[in-house]
């Protein structure tokens, strides 16, 4: 039985539809990627949140990221 994703934004409960990976060069190698999950309303606000700071490599469709990872590892929570 597989858990529903939900997004990352605090306090957030919705259904995640979108992935953020991101990595910040100051402590991850450059082809590390983290991930946040994003739902339709959050998914400006966080993607303009990693943006700012220089963090955000990719935002995708979590079914098209799933697809291309092949797993469904736990993205990071902010």
């Amino acid at each position: 039985m597989s858990e529903t994703p939900i997004c990352s934004a605090k306090g957030c409960r919705a259904t995640a539809v979108w992935v953020l990976a991101w990595n910040n060069p100051k402590i991850h190698t450059p082809e590390r990627r983290k991930t946040w999950l994003a739902c339709e309303e959050h998914r400006e606000h966080l993607s303009q949140f990693l943006g700012v700071r220089g963090f955000l490599k990719d935002v995708v469709k979590l079914e098209d990221w799933e697809a291309r990872e092949g797993s469904q590892a736990p993205p990071d929570r902010p």
